[in-house]
């Protein structure tokens, strides 16, 4: 049991050793990239879960599928403080400049390259190696209108190039919303036209709604998979293999407490299964391994990503998130948490909406809300200020 061997890797973000438990997602994302790129009409999708799913796993996963089809991409976070256009058209020139030496010149790309400079002078975005001083005569400056030109331009250049283009967007939750209705209007067209230009987002549960609120036919657009904890076999797979992989064994009850623990989150399983290497003496990992190794995992998170998101709230904010954790780890009636407060519904709705703004906490739901990462209410019950009588659900 060397430490150097450890084959687990708990990370933001970061590819499992073992990618278990989601092979109908990905083969859904690799047929409508083929039917993309072959000219056939294919659907967007936006993942929708919450923290430690491993949904960007799986965008850098499509990725990787696309760029193997031949696909031209483009994979970013978005960023909630910087508007949709000004971190778009620095990946939209890059994918121009691959169009590009697939096939020189030509009409297409001057449009296409036109369009990008239009736009990114009308927007104030930054791109390299694009004479922008002017803005042409297409540029509006509305970005529903010049996003969408934007997009039919690149996408028609790639379709003359026997390609596709794959966009891969994490945290679309965070685009605002006139950003986003103009994101959904501009891939409406594409899907009209049957260009191919594919969208692959991910975000918090609340997506859809918001989607649908910038847009109605956005239900219709996309296709929304909830990306949720791995079942009980596919937990297995990913705890189990790689251990195998390096000639180790868990006892079944070891794994059967692992994945009662975690819930079958796949983050989770990577700390719990990085500390069972550390704490076990040699093979198999065995259940009194897993226990002490339990203890030892949430200690982690507590003095990692637990301590370091509840830094990132005020104290009404703390409050209002302690109040939630007394219920469990469901969702729970915003009513109610407001009750445990003593302040009424229009009081605590504020703090509620700060919390979901900072990605603490989401809203399945009208009157519903619930923590964005699994266990932070546990976390928040282990902390001396946060013990309190549990209120009774109305």
């Amino acid at each position: 049991m060397k430490a150097t061997l450890n084959p687990y890797n708990p990370g933001a973000g970061v590819p499992p050793p073992e990618l278990a438990g989601r092979d109908d997602l990905i083969e859904s994302a690799r047929v409508a990239v083929v039917r993309a790129k072959t000219g056939r009409p294919a659907k967007s999708a936006l993942m929708l879960g919450l923290r430690g799913v491993g949904k960007t796993v799986l965008l850098n996963h499509f990725e990787a599928i696309a760029e193997t089809e031949g696909c031209q991409t483009a994979l970013l976070e978005i960023d909630p403080d910087k508007p949709l256009a000004q971190q778009l058209a620095p990946q939209l020139q890059h994918i121009l400049h691959r169009l590009d030496r697939i096939k020189k010149a030509g009409a297409d790309m001057q449009k296409a390259f036109g369009s990008l400079r239009a736009f990114a002078a009308m927007f104030k975005a930054t791109v390299g190696d694009v004479d922008f001083g002017f803005v042409a005569p297409a540029a509006t400056g509305d970005l529903a209108i010049d996003l969408t030109d934007l997009f039919v331009a690149i996408a028609e250049a790639a379709k003359k190039r026997d390609t596709a283009i794959v966009l891969l967007i994490d945290e679309i939750q965070y685009v605002q919303k006139g950003d986003l209705s103009a994101l959904i209007m501009a891939l409406h067209k594409i899907s009209q036209r049957q260009l191919p230009l594919l969208l692959f987002g991910a975000g918090l549960p609340q997506l859809a709604k918001l989607a649908g609120d910038a847009k109605s036919y956005a239900e219709r657009l996309f296709d929304y998979p909830p990306i949720g904890p791995l079942s009980a076999e596919g937990a297995r797979q990913a705890l189990a293999e790689p251990a195998a992989r390096e000639g180790v064994k868990y006892s079944k009850e070891a794994i059967d407490y692992i994945i009662d623990q975690t819930g079958g989150y796949p983050f989770f399983l990577q700390v719990w299964g990085a500390h069972c290497w550390e704490t076990a003496a040699k093979s198999p990992i065995t259940l009194t391994d897993a226990k002490q190794a339990s203890i030892a995992a949430v200690e982690a998170l507590d003095e990692g990503i637990f301590k370091v998101r509840l830094a990132r709230l005020t104290e009404r904010q703390k409050a209002y998130a302690r109040a939630m954790a007394e219920f469990g780890p469901e969702p729970v009636n915003s009513s109610d948490v407001a009750n445990a407060m003593n302040l009424s519904l229009s009081q605590a709705a504020p703090i509620r909406d700060e919390l979901i703004k900072k990605g603490m906490a989401y809203s399945p739901e009208r009157g519903l809300i619930g923590f964005t990462v699994p266990k932070f209410d546990e976390y928040l019950r282990r902390q001396p200020s946060g013990k309190s009588k549990r209120p009774t659900k109305s």
